[in-house]
């Protein structure tokens, strides 16, 4: 049986600590658990609200408005669910010990960058690459 680390509410990784320690590991793994409930717990909020929302607008108008509402709504939760898979593949790097570790390079990727995008897979350095070539592609 596996025990995980116990980590004090306060913990952030450091660079003067080797990177992906268990402490590090659990702090991500706990970062992307939250960040995963909360997102699921918005989409049940917005399914209830939908649901008890349903009801028969007689104004053209209002009516229009609703349903751009709820478009607007669906497309945000779909981009949540598209999110929500991206932190499931980030859980599972954690697992196979792979998280944390640039896809492109296999360097570290900063913590700086990981605490405040936990599902990075790239490097800074990688992404920019990566959106510059994006960039020349797309002007074509």
């Amino acid at each position: 049986m596996k025990v995980e680390p116990v980590l004090d509410k306060r913990y952030t990784p450091a660079e003067d600590e080797p990177f992906m320690n268990d402490r590090q590991r659990e702090y991500f793994r706990k970062k992307l658990l939250e960040w995963k409930n909360s997102i699921l717990e918005g989409n049940r909020d917005t399914i209830e609200g939908m649901q008890q929302g349903t009801r028969n607008i007689p104004d053209v108008a209002d009516r229009a408005s609703e349903e751009t509402d709820r478009a607007l709504e669906l497309r945000t939760r779909d981009r949540q669910r598209k999110l929500v898979s991206k932190i499931d593949a980030a859980l599972r790097r954690i697992e196979d010990g792979s998280y944390g570790y640039c896809e492109e390079t296999g360097e570290p990727i900063s913590l700086k960058r990981l605490d405040a995008r936990p599902i990075a897979t790239l490097s800074l350095e990688a992404q920019e690459r990566h959106e510059r070539k994006e960039k020349i592609h797309r002007d074509d």
